[in-house]
């Protein structure tokens, strides 16, 4: 008798975002990212759960990890994490497995113990599936609202912190991403016709705003509404970094809007740079970027700029080609089913 296939479910649970991957013999063979507003509450993440069913449906085993714990419907991130094992349970009552970092992959039970290893642990399961597949490298995965900067040498993490506070303080984290961060959270001014104008501090738009503008923005990336709640266009785009520095939207001309978005991507990919630096210190000038998640365009600037060579982290994943961009984009899910697979 065939031996029956082996199929492992990975999930990252996020505050704006859950991803699902299905892996199947070693292999990702579907991917998929759900909005998911965790602040208004775990309604949310059900919901999501039941839309990313059919990616799920019939794993032997399902594999977890989790950033949603930050999301501000739980008083502390302890509190969160045991909310969303609660939820795990509830939901799957098979078996599950969730990372807990350096502890590698525990039960729920054991996890509740560990909460301060599973509490935002999704860059260390990422960065160690790179580790084994591609031996020294500057791994940078840049989401919708974040950025891990991880150093790999020697075929293991090099990491110097492990929380988000230690992490921020080694630059190995950068709270900005390619859609959602606001437009103040990377520069506190614009040039506008020669002239550097001081931006209005308010949420008028966000960096998916000047993305588009430039052309840059894959729309399926872009899975929460705009800061005004309207049309995901160039020219709302427009509009809506115009009211940035006190203007509308026919003040300029799309050629001058495009300097003014350009500027604000650059100011993004500065505040990477600066942070890749001191991370990379350690690593031979030949190690390759390893870049996953949304903003892989803007990590492909960032390894030009370093003059080192880049890698997609879809690249060197095993993966069916129809899901291997899908798959990048949601690093973490696609990790946790690998890397608990190869351990069946």
């Amino acid at each position: 008798m065939e031996k029956r296939k082996s199929i492992v479910a990975g999930f990252d649970i996020g505050g704006a975002h859950l991803k699902v991957t299905r892996a199947q013999d070693g292999r990702i063979v579907e991917a998929v990212t759900i909005a998911t507003p965790l602040w208004l509450g775990l309604h949310t993440l059900a919901l999501a759960f039941e839309e990313t069913a059919p990616i799920y449906a019939g794993a032997d085993l399902n594999a977890f990890t989790m950033t949603g714990e930050l999301a501000d419907v739980f008083p502390s991130r302890d509190a969160g994490v045991a909310a969303l094992l609660d939820e795990i349970s509830t939901r799957f009552p098979g078996e599950n497995l969730i990372y807990a970092g350096p502890s590698g992959f525990v039960g729920v039970e054991q996890a509740a113990r560990l909460s301060a290893d599973v509490a935002s642990a999704n860059w260390h399961a990422t960065a160690s599936l790179v580790a084994k597949l591609a031996g020294d490298a500057l791994f940078v995965d840049m989401g919708s609202t974040t950025t891990d900067i991880i150093a790999i040498r020697n075929g293991t993490v090099a990491n110097d912190g492990y929380t988000d506070a230690g992490r921020l303080l080694s630059g190995e984290l950068v709270y900005t991403g390619f859609t959602r961060t606001f437009l103040f959270g990377v520069a506190s001014s614009a040039p506008v016709r020669g002239r550097l104008t001081p931006l209005m501090n308010e949420y008028f738009a966000s960096i998916a705003d000047a993305h588009r503008i430039l052309g840059v923005l894959d729309e399926k990336d872009d899975k929460h509404a705009s800061a005004d709640g309207k049309e995901k266009t160039i020219d709302g785009s427009v509009a809506r970094l115009a009211r940035m520095i006190g203007r509308d939207a026919a003040d300029l001309t799309l050629p001058e809007w495009r300097e003014v978005a350009r500027w604000f991507s650059e100011q993004q990919l500065r505040k990477i740079h600066d942070a890749a630096s001191l991370v990379a210190g350690p690593l031979a000038r030949d190690v390759p970027i390893v870049g996953a998640g949304t903003g892989r365009w803007q990590i492909r600037r960032l390894a030009e700029r370093m003059q080192r060579r880049f890698v997609d982290f879809a690249e060197i994943i095993p993966a069916d080609d129809a899901a291997r961009g899908e798959a990048s984009s949601v690093a973490p899910a696609s990790a946790v089913a690998l890397l608990a697979g190869s351990q069946l």
